[in-house]
Formats: C-alpha cells, sequence, structure tokens
C-alpha cells in the first residue's frame, strides 16, 4: 500500500538506526507511521509504502517499508520545513522571514544561491553559508537514499550504506555496486548483485567476478568450516553462483589482483592449487607457530610428580587410574598437551590434581573455556575460578589488536588450561596463542568426538592428527551413579552400539513417535508439564536439541509450538514482529553470531563489550516506543539491541545440536525422525546426549536412532593448520 501525505510531527527518532514515529497528514487524516526513515523534517512531503498495522497498546500505526521524500510544496510547509530543527539557529521567526522574502522559491535559493539569503533582515553572509550547507548535507543523505532505493533496496540498507559512504555513495556505487560485499557488514553477494544488475552491470563485469569468489570463500567458511577452497570446486561454485559459465584465465587474472591487495591466498597443496582468505591462512600459520614454540620453550620441573599424584589421592581419598595419573604426567611435562576423553573419563579429576600440582610449584594457572556455560561447569567442578576466552583475554574493540592481551601484551599466566576445546575455532585459537608469553603451558582438555566448532577451522582434529603432541586419551568410565544410562549411552553410540531403551533408568528415555506430529504433542507435553513435574525443575531448565533448522520437528516450528505455550501473547508482555519471529518480553533467545562490539553491563556496575554466538538469555523489556530490545544473558550480562540488529537472535526454547556445544543442561529432548543422512550421523546424536545433566528423552522411531548411531560420516572440513603444524618448512618458508 502507497500513502502520500505531509510531515506533520516527528514523535520520536533514533539517530543511531533512523527508526522514526512521525504523525503524518494523508489527505486531511491524520495517522502514525512508524518505521526506518531518511532524516526527514516536518513539512516535507513523502510517499511511503508499507501496511497498517494494530499494536497492543498503540492501536492502528503504519509500518513503512520504502520512503520517498519531496521537498514541502506549500509556504506554510516551507516554513515548518526550515524551523524544525533541521538547520542550527533558524527558529519559526528567521524560517517566516526567509520564506515571507522568496516564498515557494525559497529551497531554490538556499540550494543555488545561498548568499541572497543575507538579503533577509537578521541573516549575516557567514550565516546564509551555514544554512547551505547544512540544508546541502541533508539533501545529500535524501538524495543517496532514494537512488538507492529507485534499485530496489530498502530505506533501512540504504541508510546503512549511507552511513558507511557518506556524501560518496552515489558516486562509489555507480563505479562499482559489488563493494558493498567487502565494505558493509551484513550486505552480501545477492543482495549487492541484485542492486548492480539494476544498475546495468555487466554480468561479466570483472566487480562481479571479484565478489563471486569472495562470497564462495566466506560461504565455504561460515557453513562448511573450510579455512580453504580447491581450485577446481571454486570454479564450480562460480558457475552456480553467477549461473553463467566462468573462464579459468579470467579467474586465475581476479585472484591474482585479490592477492595483490592482500585479501586471498593461493598456493599449491597436495599437487592441487588451492585459494584461501588470507586471515584464515595466516591464522592457522600464526597458530602452528606459536604451539610450536611454546612447546619446545617449557622448563623441565624437579618436582617428583609421582609424589603428588599420590599427595593428591590421600587429600581427596580417591584412587586414580594409571591412564589419569599418566594426563596428569604429561601436562606437568610438556608445553603443550592434550588430554581427551568422553563424559565420565575423569577429565576433571585430572585438571583439580593438575591445579594442586602447579600450586605447589608456586605457578600462575588460569582456567578458561570458549562459552559462558562451559565456563561456569568448568568453575563448578573444579571449584576454582575459571573464566572465557574472550574475557581472559579482555576484549578491546577499540584496540587494533582486538584485545586487551595480544602479541605486543601477554597474558599473565605461566599456565592456560582450556576445556571443552573441541569448540575452539581457528580464529579463537589464534588470538588465544598469540597473548600467551614464551614459556606458559597450554593444556587443552576436551572430547575429540564432540562436533566440530561452529566457526570454521578444525583445530582439536588437527592438533591430534600432526601427533606434534603430547597426547593422553582417555577410555575408562569412572563416573555413572546407579540407575543412571546418560553416560552408558553415550560412550555406547559413540562405538557404534545401541544405546539402552528399557525405560528403567531415572535419567534416560525414549518416546515412541512414528508421525512429525506426534513427535511435535510429545515435545510440547514433555516441556510443560511431565519433566518439570518428573524432575521437578522449570521449563527453561529443558532444553530441546534437534538435528536440523526446517520441517515440523526443527527448530523454527518447535520454537513457535513452544513459544505460544511458555510464553503466550499478553497485553502486559510487549512484543515485536519480525519477519521470521515474534519476540516477546521472557522469551528465551540464543545469539546466533560473533558481535565484539556489543557494549553490556552487569548489575554490580561492571560494563564490557561482546557477545558471542551460542549465548543463551531472556528478553526482559522492550521498549514501546523505540523497539529497543533489552537481553539479560545467562552470566549476569544485560546488552541492548536496536530493531534492526534482532538478527543476530532466535528463539532458545528449541536450538540445533550444533548450538548446544559446550552447554549443559538439567534435561534433554532430541527429535529422531527421517532426515538427510548427511546431517543424522552419530556424532550429532553422541552430543546431544551428552548434553543433559538429569534427563535425555529421546523422540522418534527406534529405526532413525539406528540410523544415526550407524552412520559414522563427519564431514570433511579443508584446513591447513595439520599440515603446518607437520611441516615446519611450510611455516618458515611458504607464502
Amino acid at each position: 500500500m502507497k500513502l502520500n501525505g505531509i510531515v506533520e510531527e516527528i514523535v520520536y527518532k533514533n539517530s543511531e538506526n533512523n527508526y522514526t514515529v512521525c504523525l503524518v497528514d494523508v489527505d486531511g487524516e491524520e495517522i502514525t507511521a512508524v518505521g526506518k526513515f531518511p532524516n526527514i523534517c516536518e513539512g516535507e512531503c513523502v510517499e511511503m509504502e508499507g501496511a497498517f498495522t494494530k499494536h497492543a497498546r498503540f492501536g492502528e500505526q503504519f509500518s513503512v517499508k520504502s520512503v520517498k521524500i519531496a521537498p514541502p510544496n506549500t509556504a506554510e510547509g516551507i516554513v515548518k520545513y526550515l524551523s524544525s530543527g533541521l538547520i542550527r539557529g533558524v527558529g519559526p521567526v528567521t524560517a517566516h522571514n526567509i520564506v515571507e522574502k522568496f516564498g515557494k522559491d525559497t529551497l531554490d535559493i538556499i540550494e543555488f544561491t545561498p548568499e541572497r539569503l543575507a538579503e533577509v533582515r537578521g541573516i549575516s553572509s557567514n550565516k546564509a553559508l551555514e544554512i547551505a550547507e547544512q540544508f546541502g548535507e541533508v539533501k545529500k543523505m535524501q538524495n543517496a537514499v532514494m537512488f538507492l532505493q529507485g534499485y530496489g533496496v530498502s530505506t533501512n540498507l540504504s541508510i546503512k550504506i549511507y552511513n558507511r559512504y557518506g556524501n560518496k555513495t552515489v558516486e562509489l556505487l555507480q563505479d562499482n555496486p559489488y563493494r558493498l560485499v567487502e565494505d558493509v557488514e551484513g550486505i552480501g553477494f545477492y543482495t549487492a548483485d541484485r542492486i548492480a544488475q539494476s544498475m546495468g552491470v555487466e554480468a561479466n563485469s570483472e566487480f562481479r567476478y571479484r565478489a563471486g569468489i569472495l562470497h564462495v570463500l566466506k560461504d565455504n567458511s561460515d557453513k562448511n568450516g573450510h579455512t580453504f577452497i580447491h581450485f577446481e570446486n571454486l570454479l564450480g561454485e562460480l558457475v552456480n553462483l553467477l549461473k553463467m559459465e566462468v573462464h579459468r584465465e579470467v579467474i586465475e587474472n581476479c585472484i591474482d589482483k585479490l592477492m595483490l591487495d592482500g585479501v586471498v591466498k593461493s598456493y599449491e597443496y597436495m599437487e592441487e592449487k588451492c585459494v584461501a582468505l588470507t586471515k584464515y591462512y595466516n591464522m592457522e600459520k600464526s597458530i602452528a607457530c606459536m604451539l610450536q614454540l611454546l612447546d619446545t620453550s617449557v622448563e623441565k620441573t624437579r618436582l617428583n610428580i609421582e609424589d603428588e599424584i599420590k599427595m593428591y589421592e590421600i587429600l581427596n581419598k580417591i584412587s586414580m587410574h594409571d591412564n589419569q595419573k599418566e594426563a596428569v604426567r604429561v601436562a606437568i611435562d610438556n608445553g603443550v598437551s592434550v588430554i581427551t576423553g568422553g563424559p565420565g573419563t575423569g577429565k576433571t579429576t585430572i585438571v583439580k590434581c593438575i591445579l594442586q600440582i602447579m600450586r605447589s610449584l608456586n605457578k600462575k594457572v588460569q582456567l578458561m573455556a570458549p562459552t559462558g556455560r562451559a565456563s561456569k561447569r568448568l568453575s563448578e567442578s573444579t571449584g576454582k575460578e575459571a573464566t572465557t576466552i574472550h574475557r581472559a583475554l579482555e576484549l578491546d574493540y577499540t584496540n587494533v589488536n582486538m584485545f586487551h592481551y595480544n602479541s605486543m601484551n601477554k597474558l599473565p599466566y605461566d599456565v592456560v588450561i582450556i576445556d571443552e576445546v573441541s569448540m575452539v575455532d581457528v580464529q579463537l585459537m589464534y588470538y588465544l596463542t598469540r597473548a600467551l608469553r614464551q614459556g606458559t603451558q597450554l593444556i587443552l582438555v576436551g572430547d575429540k568426538d564432540q562436533l566440530a566448532s561452529v566457526g570454521c577451522g578444525n583445530v582439536l582434529a588437527d592438533i591430534l592428527e600432526s601427533k606434534q603432541f603430547a597426547t593422553v586419551c582417555l577410555t575408562q568410565i569412572y563416573r555413572q551413579g546407579q540407575d543412571s544410562l546418560i553416560i552408558t549411552n553415550a560412550h555406547a553410540i559413540n562405538k557404534g552400539k545401541m544405546p539402552i531403551f528399557d525405560n528403567q533408568s531415572k535419567d534416560f528415555f525414549f518416546s515412541e513417535q512414528g508421525s512429525q506430529e506426534g513427535v511435535i504433542k510429545e515435545i510440547l507435553s514433555m516441556c510443560t508439564t511431565r519433566i518439570p513435574k518428573f524432575l521437578g525443575v522449570d521449563s527453561s531448565k529443558i532444553q530441546v536439541l534437534c538435528p536440523m533448522k526446517a520441517g515440523l520437528n526443527g527448530i523454527d516450528n518447535i520454537n513457535k509450538e513452544l513459544q505460544h505455550i511458555i510464553n503466550p501473547p499478553s497485553l502486559n508482555k510487549v512484543e515485536i514482529e519480525l519477519d521470521k519471529y515474534i519476540f516477546r518480553e521472557n522469551d528465551r533467545i540464543m545469539q546466533i553470531s560473533n558481535n565484539y562490539e556489543r557494549s553490556w553491563k552487569k548489575p554490580n556496575g561492571e560494563i564490557g563489550s561482546g557477545v558471542f554466538n551460542g549465548d543463551i538469555g531472556v528478553i526482559s523489556e522492550i521498549d514501546i516506543n523505540t523497539h529497543q530490545v533489552t537481553v539479560d544473558f545467562e552470566d549476569n550480562r544485560r546488552a541492548v539491541y536496536l530493531r534492526s540488529e534482532l538478527s543476530e537472535l532466535v528463539l532458545s526454547y528449541a536450538i540445533t545440536i550444533h548450538k548446544s556445544q559446550g552447554s549443559e543442561f538439567d534435561a534433554v529432548i532430541i527429535p529422531v525422525l527421517s532426515g538427510p543422512p548427511m546431517l543424522l550421523t552419530r556424532n550429532l546424536l553422541y552430543t546431544a546426549v551428552t548434553r543433559a545433566k538429569k534427563m535425555v528423552v529421546l523422540v522418534g522411531t527406534k529405526q532413525c536412532i539406528g540410523r544415526m548411531v550407524h552412520n559414522n560420516h563427519t564431514q570433511v572440513r579443508f584446513t591447513m593448520l595439520h599440515e603446518f603444524l607437520t611441516n615446519l618448512d611450510l611455516i618458515l618458508n611458504k607464502q
């Protein structure tokens, strides 16, 4: 629907994201319009496209999707326009005097012959030029936004682009609209391509090839975890992306130019040509160098480790297995060591013993984990404060190095122990290792059979594959309560065996449901009544973990179903409707991307920045007027999101198994029905089961569970870290 009217009053405007609430006169009827507007002023004529919506508290509003602006065309409108605050120092009296002098020609005078403003009483020559300059700035933004809207770009996106390029927006984009892919966060190839095609850019433009190459590289990193791609695969993906034949020589030429710009790296590996984003290539090379340096720079201890282990056993009234003792010795004696094992294999006991021995050596130790949940669990299990890796490095986005602790300012620890290391991606490992000083001991603890990190790379697997560092693999199960099957079944699944389904235990259950509708109904019942009653916990302690996003049994649908029951709409709760979700106060949400700039504050007054992929929280407040959303995360961080930033959040009543890594929940419900074999794998099911502390419920069919148990497929990740670790010459000589 399109409406034309005159802006009567600006009720509210958010200067950060241009979200505006205004009153518009449409054919004599005053309506409330809300949405993203370019800089508008009272008195201007607007053409708005959108739809009327019903707000629970404010009634009918016109929700704007795009806006076109025209200058006011009446004397009264021009007076209102000039005195609206558009120009500093021009109030109602001065505006009236200007319009009285020049009438309907006023705006043309200001734009083209501003020196004539000095003819108006009270306006000097300097003041006349100031008025023209301020008027010109507003016009440039409006013109740029309308230029972009002419090519199908939304007002929201147009403003974002203008904020990046400023007054050069039109000039730069007319030259190369594909630069948006590299310059503007959140704009991908498809958006830039649509704009470029609207502008008439040729399909075989070199700019298009360049943007396509970068899209394929980034997409493979984000979705598949690769840090490089084989050149032949790159060509194939470009054909699919660009929907046209591509010539090898043209692409090679584009890659050469990207290399000169320092954006990509091209090299021979295993007799095949490969291409990588330079940042990931350099990160993996740096990690390999730092790990080798740390491993060779440790000072050997003269302490009798056997006696120390015995002392630990006596004090804690336990008897450690030989495998556990070996893990302790390896950690104490080496610069870099790896301790890996499944649930219940004694990793926590080993870490606690290491802590005691390191204390006797007067070494400063820091426990870390990739996520807030994982660090909290580590603190609770060891009795020593643990922190996230990000927090230990002290995020400082204003710093060119991003973190306070970096290659120039090293962490002040003698020993760093990282738990849940399977979750650590290339980027986080890079920032950590370069902040460790020479002589620091790095102890990596995790489960090699868990899913790979959400971010790109395969850090733990590559380190193990390189066989360059002392490693102990724990296999003996020690922690297993009576009538408990979680750990037993987790290890059975990991070995390719079916879990026990007798429903006689207190913590592992199976519900046979042959239809998707049956699975949904069972999950809703389990989450809202049966498990809370059985365990005596709130539904917030129960987590649905799904193999997939789409479909009736995917997270998108289950989230909507659970939200409707657990947190239904109410006049007492403000909500905000987006394309994919409705968010309302008290909803459980999850952050789905790293945002290092997101500021937060804790109740104790502590402030900081950084909210990360997988962080879970609750929407505590939605501002009715501004649509700003306040989220309280589990570690007491409180962050505020603008409406335009809500794409960083999703509902989290149900989450994917991949996103659950490093987390632990009282009860876990896992829907297991048919799906793509590439998704329904053994390690996916194993990861889901090991997220539960008190209860696991599988809902679906035994046939599907059987297929997952026997499907040992793991998606190959193309990475270079293991090669850099194995062949030191590559690190020293390869450029």
